[in-house]
């Protein structure tokens, strides 16, 4: 609720009653991180996979840090195979995809077109589906103008490129799922390398640096499921090359390019 007042221009913290204001930002954030988790869950439980029901990891209300660090549930039991590890894995982003998307083309709506200042508040980087339907709602932006994001905009904004993170295809993040679901064990050896590759990464745009380092502590393997040797269908390869294409579209290098030329 903090750091959603403080985007919408509020001062809780001077007046308490402005964290109403958090609302416009927080109602649409929490809904796109809990339907991501709430398709983990019911895929899960399709499977019979037991999982905890989803929780909320709290953060700096400090903008643009969004106040939370997403949400998580956590397995207490393994894959049953590679099909059931595939849905599992892709059910969360593309779920949350389709709330993130139109909470973003609700937000630019009412976001605002102003000349350039300096002053209009943190950059923020544009992946392909940000840039695509940016120029849908609000046309070209003309040369010495920019966007000033409505709140809804920027929960818009975070849900995709949360969803970009957790499709990092290593470890227990989402695209590790879906990446072992596709290659099996053999996704191993090029998973060990991700952790450096966003390294690389780190020097073009800030933030790599955290997920490079978070990946080398939490690791990049990833459990076998019980019957590995199932073959996948090919609706749960068609899955994989939407969550693929997903990650191409909400990629982008330099997602805060705060204090780059």
């Amino acid at each position: 609720m903090f750091a959603g007042s403080f985007l919408a221009g509020g001062n809780p913290l001077a007046h308490p009653t402005d964290l109403l204001l958090g609302l416009v930002f927080n109602v649409p954030l929490l809904s796109i991180l809990g339907v991501h988790e709430m398709g983990h869950y019911t895929a899960a439980r399709r499977h019979r996979v037991r999982v905890t029901p989803p929780y909320f990891i709290p953060f700096l209300p400090i903008p643009p840090l969004p106040g939370t660090m997403g949400a998580v549930i956590k397995l207490k039991s393994p894959f049953p195979d590679r099909n059931a590890l595939m849905d599992i894995g892709a059910a969360g982003p593309l779920a949350g995809a389709a709330v993130a998307i139109p909470v973003l083309i609700a937000g630019l709506a009412l976001s605002e077109v102003r000349r350039a200042t300096g002053a209009l508040g943190v950059p923020l980087g544009e992946s392909l589906l940000f840039k695509l339907l940016s120029r849908v709602v609000l046309g070209e932006i003309p040369a010495g103008y920019d966007v000033v994001l409505h709140p809804v905009a920027y929960a818009g904004w975070l849900g995709l490129y949360i969803t970009m993170l957790n499709l990092i295809p290593a470890g227990q993040l989402d695209g590790g799922h879906v990446a072992f679901a596709t290659f099996g064990e053999r996704f191993s050896e090029v998973a060990r390398l991700i952790p450096y590759a966003l390294l690389l990464m780190g020097l073009a745009g800030n933030g790599w640096f955290v997920w490079a380092v978070l990946l080398f502590v939490l690791g990049t393997g990833h459990p076998r499921p019980v019957f590995e040797e199932v073959p996948l269908t090919p609706s749960r390869r068609a899955f994989a090359a939407v969550a693929f294409l997903l990650f191409v579209l909400c990629f982008t290098l330099d997602p805060f390019p705060i204090g780059r030329g």
